[in-house]
């Protein structure tokens, strides 16, 4: 192999396992390097022990985060699926009920949301479980994205394959299954996948309110040892392995699934 090949790639040029790797350790090592500069620039040196003596915690923290991703993930898409449908209806109330959701979930930060669904509306319906509070929240807010995401699928197939369909003798329900199904399928999965990640980091923000999870965790523990850098050092490496298989999943599904027209 000659050395050119190891660090240039020609477009839609499979890259070869070996110049991924030498190439990825570059890489790192010069991040690497750069951290370790700075960290010597201002004096600062790290103490990791405190992983294992909190390990107990760290570790319910982080599978709180999981149960929160996974439940407001798939409550999300529901709420997606729905104001997609809502916002494509003839029902001009329901189009406009959905239209609005849609626009104001994403035109205003989700920490601002916190505070409105959980100290207003939770409180004047009563919710008090922080875990409900949280998904519930984290769900229409992702769920807004997950429409839009739908809707563009949806509104990218084009009208000559449902006039084909008909062509041939498809009922409604065989339109679907056969034709817009699958085609939404392909086109929204890798989306959704990398959705899935935004999710887990989202989540870090309803320590806001007080729910134990990953983030809320760290914060208390730095509170008890000071170890502030360390803590969230470590931190970002837990969400890491969270979104790291998910966004390499997501890049697989958008090859496996990539479509032209």
């Amino acid at each position: 192999m000659k050395i050119k090949g190891l660090f240039v790639s020609k477009k839609n040029e499979r890259t070869s396992p070996v110049a991924a790797v030498l190439n990825l350790f570059i890489v790192c090592l010069l991040l690497a390097a750069l951290f370790g500069i700075s960290l010597k620039a201002i004096n600062v040196t790290f103490d990791f022990s405190f992983v294992m003596d909190y390990r107990v915690r760290l570790l319910d923290g982080f599978l709180m985060t999981v149960k929160l991703s996974v439940v407001s993930l798939l409550l999300s898409l529901l709420i997606g699926i729905a104001s997609a449908a809502g916002q494509e209806s003839g029902i001009l109330f329901i189009k406009y009920l959905c239209g609005i959701y849609v626009k104001f979930i994403r035109g205003t930060p989700l920490i601002m949301q916190i505070y409105l669904f959980f100290y207003i509306i939770g409180t004047a319906w009563g919710i008090q479980n922080r875990f409900v509070a949280g998904a519930l929240i984290l769900s229409i807010f992702e769920g807004a994205y997950i429409a839009e995401i739908i809707r563009g699928s949806l509104l990218s197939i084009e009208d000559s394959q449902l006039e084909a369909a008909k062509a041939v003798g498809f009922t409604g329900s065989q339109t679907v299954r056969y034709v817009l199904l699958p085609q939404l399928i392909a086109r929204t999965l890798p989306a959704l996948t990398g959705q899935f990640a935004s999710i887990i980091k989202d989540s870090s923000l309803l320590s806001m309110i007080a729910v134990i999870e990953l983030t809320q965790t760290v914060r208390e523990i730095s509170a008890t040892n000071f170890k502030l850098f360390e803590c969230y050092l470590a931190l970002g490496l837990l969400y890491l392995c969270l979104t790291l298989p998910i966004s390499f999943i997501s890049s697989k599904l958008e090859r496996r699934f990539q479509y032209e027209n």
